[in-house]
């Protein structure tokens, strides 16, 4: 690195602030999970990943080729004001052409989720009631002053458009 580095980086973050936010590990959801700061029911031990959570189909479902099939989690999901979600298709699945519509849950949403998966494979795929198929991530939200509110809000089962 060039002599100015450091002058102009210093000069950078007066102008831009640098925020972090953190990805939270499997002992920190944990934590969140005892504490009753976060809520995911039921929780499966087995579904907990170093750093996220698998969300499990609630019912045996058939993907068919071409088309989008919307699945519920087991899961409630309730997050609270300073924690979002970013979902992401399991890749045992993307691997066989599955692609996960969607992907957010915003702070203070609550409620099972509506899984939006379109299979882009070859051939049909089936899914049994408790398969692990999307990784819930968690990650901070640093000043959040806006929870969900939306109509989602609450959600049973899977929940389809207006």
């Amino acid at each position: 690195m060039g002599p100015l580095f450091g002058f102009y980086h210093k000069l950078l973050s007066v102008f831009v602030p640098v925020l972090y936010t953190m990805i939270l590990s499997s002992s920190e959801i944990v934590r969140r999970l005892q504490s009753g700061d976060l809520v995911i029911e039921p929780y499966h031990g087995a579904s907990q990943q170093p750093a996220s959570y698998d969300l499990r189909a609630a019912e045996e479902t058939v993907l068919p080729r071409g088309a989008c099939t919307l699945v519920p989690s087991i899961e409630r999901v309730e997050l609270p004001k300073d924690l979002a979600a970013t979902l992401r298709c399991r890749s045992s699945l993307a691997r066989r052409g599955v692609i996960l519509g969607g992907g957010f849950v915003d702070p203070g949403f609550r409620g099972q989720l509506t899984l939006c998966l379109t299979n882009a494979g070859a051939e049909e795929i089936r899914l049994l009631e408790g398969d692990r198929i999307v990784q819930m991530i968690l990650q901070e939200v640093l000043n959040g002053d806006r929870l969900y509110a939306g109509r989602y809000q609450d959600s049973l089962g899977a929940v389809h458009t207006r």
